[in-house]
C-alpha cells in the first residue's frame, strides 16, 4: 500500500485545471489509499469543481476495490479487499458495516449523479451487514428518485431478514414503488412510469417462481402501479400465469381476484390467444378476454369500412386529385380484411362453444328438479280426465226424463263420481 506521510503529499490534485485529469488517473492513485486518506482526497477533488458524476465514479471504483460485493465484474476482486484480511468474522462484519455507512455519507447529493445500479448494490450490502436504518432509508430514497434507471438483475435483492418467508425482498421493492409514485409530476414523467411498470412486471415474473410468495404480496405489488402506467399487460399476464403454474392450490375465488388485475383490452393478440386456451384461468376471465378481442376486431373492421367510405362519389371539381391505390395495396387490404373476418368468425365460434358448455352444465344441475315438478301434475290431470269421461258415459246410458228434470237441481253424477 502506498505510504502517505502528509496530507499535502496525499493530495492527488495539483494546482492545474481539473479538466486535464482523467478518471483513470484518479482511479489508480486514489483507490490505493485507506478510508481516511481517501475521504480527504475526495474533499479536495470536490473543492476543485469536479463534476459529481466523476466523483461518484471514483467512489464506485474505490468501493469495488475494497468490497467485491459492490463490483459488477469478478475481475475487480483483489487481495487487498476486506474479505481477504485474516480477522474474525465479527470484526470483518463490523468493518464492512462501517465501510458502507461511510460510503453512504460521502455520496454526491445531486440527482442522477450516482448510478442506480450501484445504489442498489450498496443497499443489498447494507441489508446484508445490518447497517443502521437511517442509512438504508437514505439509500431507498435515492433509489426511488431514479427507479426507472434500475435493472432487473440489481433489483432482485435477497431477503436477509429471517422473518421474511420469501427468497427475494418483495417488501423492499414495494416500498421503492410507493416512494416513486409519491414523487411530484415533474420528477415522475410518463416515460419513467412506463419503464418502472415494465421493470415491476419482469420482477413479478421472477418472484412468482417462489412457492412461499403469498397471493396478497403478489397482488399488492402488481396493483401498486396505476392502470395508465402499463401500455400492454403481456408482462403482467406472463407473471400471473407463472404464479398460477407454481401455485396450483390457489382456490377458484383467489384466481378470480388475481385475474382482475389484468386489463384484457391491453393484451396483444398472441397473449389473448394463449389466455383463451389457458386452463389455469377462470372461465369468466377467458370469456372476458375473448369478448375484448372480438371488440377490438370489430372496431378495426368498422375503422377500415369508414376509411374506405370517406371518399365521396361526386368530388368537387376544384378538389385535388386523390392518389389511387395500386393493385398490390388493394389486394393486401382485401387479404387483411378477410383474415380479420376469419378471426372474428373463429372467436365467435369459440364463444358460442363455451356458452353452450356453460348452459349444458347448468341444465345438468337444474334439469332433474324441473322434471320432478312437471311429472306429478301431468299424471294427475290425465287420471282426472279419464274419470270424468267414464262418468259421462254412464250418465248417458241410464238417463230418464225425471232424471233430466232433476238434473238442474241435483249435483250431476259425473262430478260425484269424479270426486269420490
Amino acid at each position: 500500500m502506498k505510504k502517505v506521510s502528509t496530507p499535502a503529499e496525499s493530495t492527488v490534485i495539483s494546482t492545474t485545471s481539473p479538466t486535464k485529469y482523467t478518471s483513470k488517473f484518479w482511479f489508480d492513485d486514489a483507490c490505493i489509499l485507506d478510508m481516511d486518506h481517501f475521504i480527504k482526497n475526495l474533499y479536495v477533488i470536490k473543492e476543485k469543481g469536479v463534476r459529481p458524476d466523476l466523483i461518484s465514479s471514483i467512489i464506485a471504483n474505490y468501493a469495488s476495490k475494497w468490497l467485491p460485493d459492490l463490483s459488477t465484474e469478478e475481475s475487480m476482486k483483489s487481495p487487498a479487499t476486506l474479505t481477504g484480511s485474516p480477522e474474525s468474522v465479527t470484526a470483518l462484519w463490523m468493518k464492512k458495516r462501517f465501510f458502507v455507512e461511510t460510503l453512504v455519507g460521502i455520496l454526491p447529493s445531486e440527482k442522477n449523479s450516482v448510478p442506480c445500479d450501484f445504489l442498489l448494490r450498496l443497499l443489498r450490502t447494507a441489508n446484508m451487514v445490518g447497517v443502521e436504518m437511517n442509512y438504508r432509508a437514505e439509500l431507498e430514497k435515492r433509489i426511488s428518485l431514479q427507479l426507472d434507471q434500475a435493472t432487473l438483475k440489481e433489483l432482485m435483492i435477497p431477503a436477509f431478514d429471517h422473518t421474511c418467508g420469501t427468497l427475494l425482498d418483495v417488501e423492499l421493492v414495494l416500498r421503492l414503488v410507493h416512494r416513486f409514485l409519491n414523487l411530484d409530476e415533474v420528477s415522475k414523467s410518463g416515460t419513467s412510469l412506463v419503464k418502472v411498470a415494465r421493470l415491476i412486471d419482469a420482477y413479478l415474473a421472477e418472484t412468482a417462481l417462489d412457492t412461499n410468495l403469498s397471493l396478497l404480496e403478489f397482488i399488492s405489488l402488481a396493483g401498486a402501479l396505476p392502470n395508465h402506467a402499463r401500455i400492454a399487460d403481456d408482462g403482467l399476464y406472463r407473471a400471473i400465469d407463472t404464479y398460477l403454474k407454481v401455485h396450483p392450490n390457489v382456490s377458484k375465488q383467489e384466481r378470480k381476484i388475481l385475474c382482475r388485475v389484468i386489463d384484457s383490452q391491453k393484451l396483444s393478440p398472441e397473449a389473448s390467444y394463449h389466455a383463451a386456451q389457458n386452463e389455469r384461468l377462470p372461465v369468466r376471465a377467458v370469456i372476458q378476454v375473448l369478448y375484448s378481442e372480438q371488440t377490438k376486431l370489430n372496431r378495426q373492421l368498422d375503422w377500415s369500412g369508414s376509411f374506405s367510405g370517406l371518399r365521396s362519389p361526386n368530388p368537387p371539381p376544384e378538389a385535388p386529385p386523390v392518389r389511387c391505390h395500386s393493385k398490390r395495396d388493394m389486394a393486401n387490404q382485401h387479404i387483411e380484411i378477410k383474415r380479420l373476418r376469419e378471426d372474428v368468425h373463429r372467436i365467435q365460434n369459440q364463444c358460442n362453444t363455451m356458452q353452450g358448455q356453460i348452459e349444458r352444465l347448468m341444465e345438468k344441475k337444474k334439469g332433474i328438479f324441473r322434471w320432478k315438478k312437471l311429472a306429478v301434475p301431468m299424471f294427475q290431470s290425465v287420471n282426472a280426465v279419464g274419470r270424468i269421461e267414464d262418468g259421462e258415459a254412464e250418465d248417458k246410458v241410464g238417463q230418464t226424463p225425471v232424471n233430466m228434470k232433476t238434473k238442474l237441481v241435483r249435483t250431476p253424477g259425473r262430478w260425484r263420481k269424479s270426486m269420490s
